[in-house]
């Protein structure tokens, strides 16, 4: 009765996508004991960063794959593999991420004229500049 109701409620058993087998590459070329001496053939249950590829990619059954586990292990320790492979990108220079963001257009230099009139405002009060300076309006009102 517990089945019964659990299917109800939830998708139906065979509903699930499967994908094809993967055939092991031990089985499909009859190799019965994996050297760790034989790194042609540890290569290809690794990734492109060393890393081990799981039974599910390889097609491996439970105990082929504790084999190339443990084999990739030790070639490891050995030193015939590496225990991770880099990859590397080229870096860009600082011009160029700088540059990233902007078109193509070229940034022209300020005028001396331009940045006098610019640095001369900032040094001016801001009465001289026709702004209001609201820390002493806010101050004024306070104390009425």
């Amino acid at each position: 009765m517990a089945r019964a109701a659990s299917r109800k409620r939830g998708m139906a058993k065979d509903t699930k996508r499967r994908g094809k087998k993967k055939t092991s590459i031990l089985s499909a070329e009859h190799i019965e004991y994996v050297d760790y001496k034989d790194v042609d053939l540890l290569k290809r249950f690794m990734s492109d960063r060393a890393k081990i590829r799981g039974r599910r990619v390889n097609g491996n059954d439970v105990q082929q794959q504790r084999l190339v586990s443990r084999a990739i292990k030790n070639a490891r320790e050995m030193g015939l593999l590496p225990y991770t492979s880099r990859v590397t990108t080229q870096r860009r220079s600082r011009q160029e991420r700088s540059d990233s963001g902007r078109d193509d257009t070229e940034r022209r230099p300020r005028d001396d004229a331009e940045r006098r009139d610019r640095d001369d405002t900032e040094r001016r009060p801001p009465e001289d500049r026709g702004e209001r300076d609201t820390t002493a309006a806010s101050t004024e009102g306070g104390e009425e």
